[in-house]
Order: C-alpha cells, then sequence, then structure tokens
C-alpha cells in the first residue's frame, strides 16, 4: 500500500470533533482524567521523574504550557516532555491490550502542552486530537504481527511517539503534507532499546515517554514551520515498517475502517498499578482467595502459566520475587501476587521504596513459581493461569479478560476515585473540592471554549520543592 502513509494523514487532518462517535469522545474524556491523575501521582512517586522535572524547570525559557504537579510553566516541547516522563511512571495510565501499547502515554501530553501554549484551543479540538493521536498508536501496535522486542525494540513509547506527532499536529492545524513531514520528522527520532528489560536498576521503563512526547512536538511545530519529511514515512522502503519489523506488518490494521471503527475506543482503564501483564495473576489470585475462603499461613506454593511475552515479568526469578525499586516491582508477577494476597488489594502505597521490603509480601513472592506456555501466541498475552497450593487442596483459575477492559469495565464512578486517589500525591496537592473541580471540567470537556479553562485548574504556586 503505498499510500498509506498519506491516507493515515489525510485522516487524521480532515477528521473533526462532529465526525467522532460519541463513543469515542467518552472514551478520550476518560484518558484525559485518568492520564492527568496519574501524571499528578507521579510527580512525587514516579520512579526517575525527579531529575526529568528538575531539569524542564531548571531550563527556563517561555511560560506557555504547564508542568502537572509542581505548578511551572515551561515552553510546550518541555512541558510535554516533563509531563512525558510522568504519564507512564506509575504505570497506572490507559492501555490497549491487543495492541500492547498505552495509546494515551505521549499523545496526551504533547497535546495538552500545544494546546495550552497555541491560545485559545477548545475542549473539543483537544478531545479530538488526543483522539486520533491515540488512535494512530492503537493502529501501529495492531499492524506489528511479530514480538519486536526480540528483535531489540521496546515499541510502546515508538509507537507513542507517532501519536504523540499526530496528536500536536492536530492541535497546530497543520496540512495533510505537513503531517507528513512531521511523521518523518517523528520517524528520525524516535526509539528505545529493549535493553531496558534486561537491567533491573534502569529507570528507562518509567520515564521512556518524556522522549516520546517532546520529539513529537517538535516534530509538528518544525513540519509548521516549513521543514520538509517524506512522502512514505510509514510504508517506504526505507521506513518505517522495514526498519522496525524487516517489513512484517499488517497493512490493513492501519487503515481499514479508518473513521468507522476506533481502536482507541478499546482501551482498557487499570485497577491496580502495575504492568497490564501482571493483572491477570493479581484478578486471579485475588479471586481464588476471596472465593475460596483460603488463609495465606496455609499457602504452600503459587504456580503460575505466562506466555513468552510475559516472561519479563517472572525472570530472572530471583529478582522478580524481591525488586530493587518501584518500577521493577511494577514488572513483576511475584511481587505483584504477593501484595494482592498480603493486601487484598493493590495500591500505589505498595510500591513505594520504603515497602519493598516487606517480609509478608516478599514471602509470598518467593512461593510464585512460573512456566512458559510457547503455545500462547501475542493474541493469548494477557491470558492468565494461576495455582495456589495449600496444605490440603489446590485451587486454580484462569483469567482471559483482565478487569478494566472494555468486555470487564472500571465504572466510572470507580474511575473517579482513581483519579483522586492518584492526585491526593501530587507534590502541591489540592482540596477535594478542587479535584471535583477538574473531574468536572474534563467530563464535561466539550463544553469548554477555551481550554485554559482546564489548566488552570492544574496549575498551582510554585513551591520550593527538594529535589531527589
Amino acid at each position: 500500500m503505498n499510500q498509506l502513509s498519506n491516507d493515515v494523514a489525510e485522516f487524521i487532518v480532515k477528521t473533526q470533533y462532529e465526525d467522532l462517535p460519541a463513543h469515542v469522545i467518552e472514551t478520550a474524556k476518560k484518558s484525559l482524567l485518568d492520564a492527568i491523575g496519574v501524571m499528578l501521582a507521579a510527580s512525587t512517586l514516579g520512579d526517575g521523574c525527579a531529575p526529568m522535572l528538575k531539569l524542564a524547570v531548571a531550563n527556563g525559557g517561555h511560560e506557555e504550557s504547564t508542568i502537572l504537579g509542581i505548578g511551572a510553566k515551561r515552553p510546550a516541547h518541555m512541558a510535554a516532555f516533563a509531563n512525558g516522563a510522568l504519564a507512564h511512571a506509575m504505570d497506572f495510565e490507559d492501555t490497549h491490550d491487543k495492541a500492547f501499547v498505552h495509546s494515551n502515554a505521549a499523545a496526551i501530553p504533547a497535546a495538552l502542552a500545544v494546546a495550552e501554549a497555541s491560545g485559545q484551543i477548545s475542549g473539543k479540538e483537544l478531545i479530538t486530537a488526543t483522539a486520533l493521536g491515540s488512535e494512530l498508536v492503537c493502529r501501529l501496535g495492531l499492524s506489528i504481527k511479530d514480538n519486536l522486542l526480540e528483535a531489540g525494540w521496546y515499541m510502546p513509547p515508538i509507537f507513542g511517539a507517532f501519536g504523540a506527532a499526530a496528536a500536536a499536529g492536530k492541535v497546530l492545524g497543520l496540512s495533510t503534507e505537513q503531517m507528513l513531514d512531521a511523521i518523518s520528522l517523528t520517524l528520525c527520532q524516535a526509539t528505545c532499546s529493549a535493553e531496558l528489560t534486561q537491567n533491573p536498576q534502569s529507570v528507562i521503563r518509567s520515564i521512556r515517554d518524556a522522549f516520546a512526547a517532546q520529539s513529537g512536538v517538535l516534530s509538528a511545530q518544525l513540519a509548521k514551520e516549513g521543514v520538509t519529511g517524506f512522502q512514505q514515512p510509514f510504508e517506504g522502503r526505507l521506513g518505517f515498517f522495514h526498519a522496525y519489523a524487516k517489513g512484517n506488518y499488517d497493512a490493513e490494521a492501519m487503515t481499514a475502517n479508518l473513521g468507522a471503527v476506533y481502536e482507541m475506543a478499546n482501551v482498557s482503564f487499570k485497577a491496580w498499578p502495575s504492568c497490564r501483564g501482571t493483572h491477570p495473576y493479581i484478578e486471579g489470585a485475588l479471586k481464588i482467595m476471596q472465593e475460596q475462603g483460603v488463609q495465606v499461613e496455609d499457602i504452600e506454593a503459587i504456580r503460575t502459566v505466562v506466555s513468552p511475552v510475559n516472561k519479563m515479568l517472572c525472570e530472572p526469578l530471583e529478582a522478580k520475587q524481591r525488586p530493587s525499586s518501584p518500577i521493577n516491582a511494577k514488572f513483576s508477577i511475584p511481587y505483584a501476587i504477593g501484595v494482592a494476597i498480603h493486601h487484598g488489594t493493590v495500591s500505589l502505597d505498595h510500591f513505594k521504596s520504603e515497602v519493598l521490603e516487606d517480609s509478608e509480601v516478599l514471602s509470598i513472592a518467593a512461593m510464585v513459581t512460573y512456566e512458559i506456555d510457547h503455545s500462547m501466541s501475542l493474541k493469548d498475552t494477557l491470558r492468565g493461569f494461576t495455582e495456589i497450593h495449600t496444605k490440603d487442596q489446590v485451587f486454580s483459575t484462569v483469567i482471559e479478560t483482565p478487569y478494566g477492559d472494555p468486555a470487564h469495565p472500571l465504572g466510572l464512578d470507580d474511575l473517579i476515585a482513581k483519579f483522586k486517589a492518584c492526585a491526593r500525591h501530587a507534590a502541591i496537592p489540592r482540596s477535594d473540592e478542587q479535584l471535583s473541580h477538574i473531574v468536572d471540567c474534563v467530563l464535561n470537556l466539550d463544553s469548554v471554549k477555551d481550554i485554559h479553562e482546564l489548566t488552570a485548574l492544574l496549575q498551582a504556586p510554585l513551591m520550593n520543592l527538594e529535589w531527589e
């Protein structure tokens, strides 16, 4: 399909708010609310975020766009950089389970920063931009046929950079040709090494979307200024799909039913702040404990079966049973199961550095073993088998569709409660009344005439922060 890039760019440019189905608009608003809450929490809890925020603030520049959580305003690309670092640091933002992407982690920081810097951008325009940025990321993820982790690429932030460029470019009103330029310029910047999965001490997994959000904003801004790219950034002979997927991709997934089917409406909203791959095992453990009345002291062993993709959540086993940092704990099936069984739930507080040595949790995590089912395809990645052995019995369960999926959704009331629970961890906290104002503004964003009505609610006096 030698028109793939043009078709995608044209779809992004031509689609207007009035073209969006009602469920797409509602999902975009929920995603924005969810993202803001998670970013606010990460301003104090996010692994590796403090240096990113410190650098963004220290560099100064025009006070255009708000850095969430701390109240500073900086140039749009630096606000996107800072907020992008916050967006995934808690691993609590929404996710598309089949595309294996966090489709809003870079798109929302980029769109929000550019919208605030651009002047009178309406809520409808912001909704449209974030929806289209998210849609592009989802379709990119769905188009990939192989596990590119094995080739050395960590794809979520790579995909995310293109969503950031699309969202920022939509806010800036780029033409189809300029959108192709923005995508091309993003291709010249977007990368992330899968080596981060081999290094438990690295925080790159936490702050990775800083680079994606910033590159997307810069690419859109440069395209707006007339910097030219190339006509086929995705499908070209030496383009994106050649470079990353060796040409093995599903072109139909990129363009089929554009404007009629929106994959971004199929995102899952997380109930627990850890890698989505841990959720079937959290849910499975909780289900067994609650439905079978299992007592912790009776547990002798816990066996799990994981997909080849999710083996990274169990290897090396000893390190996963005793994670060394919050972000590593979030990427550990044994630790997540330990928290779920000991506390009966999994929350942000359970991933703070000071609680990672909880002997009760670690003793349970030490009982978790795993097997890899090599027959499981990419489509089966979130199918989780959990088996708990007690002194007298063996209980098992299989979770096919984890909680939070559109088929098993997190309710709006629970999503609002999640937002408020996250926001209370912000470096500059807000009252429940103030948080309710933010919720009302986001959920009624289509009636907001100027996005500054929202960003004003997200600002606060910059206080003296102790950077770690």
